[in-house]
């Protein structure tokens, strides 16, 4: 049986000791990776958390290994963005994971939270911020489409 990777979104929430439980689904595709746990870190683009497998920790590493690390400024933004932000956060028997606060609070959750599989990553977002995200995103790629279509039937045709 194949695993599939992170789809959908599932609805969870944040406990009052910080805690989110992930979701089965997601944690069947990170056990399928030999991923103990979940590695998170905060967006450096919004407010959410990435959540991620050893695939793609592996990924990274190898991307990073191509550069000097020592003489290469991409290298070291890249690792600094990413690698010192994450964190491998242990799940319990349940599945649930406890937040570091400063991921809580740089992601801005609340009681209701979003978890959204993007293949080979998922976000935690706060379920309020969720709606307006998913509409500018949606809008983005739907522009995308009919610039593509336009150029595709030639300009102006």
């Amino acid at each position: 049986m194949s695993v599939q990777p992170f789809m959908s979104t599932v609805m969870g929430t944040l406990d009052s000791k910080g805690r989110v439980c992930i979701p089965a689904a997601f944690r069947q595709y990170l056990t399928s990776q030999n991923t103990d746990g979940v590695y998170l870190c905060p967006s450096f683009f919004q407010p959410v958390l990435e959540g991620f497998g050893q695939t793609v920790v592996e990924a990274l590493h190898k991307r990073l290994a191509e550069r000097d690390p020592f003489f290469s400024p991409d290298h070291d933004d890249e690792a600094h963005a990413v690698i010192s932000r994450t964190q491998l956060l242990p799940a319990d028997d349940q599945g649930r994971v406890r937040l570091p606060d400063a991921m809580i609070e740089h992601a801005g959750l609340k009681d209701k939270v979003a978890f959204l599989g993007l293949s080979q990553k998922f976000q935690i977002w706060d379920f309020e911020r969720l709606a307006a995200v998913e509409t500018e995103r949606l809008a983005r790629i739907r522009a995308k489409f009919e610039r593509d279509r336009t150029r595709q039937n030639g300009e102006g045709s």
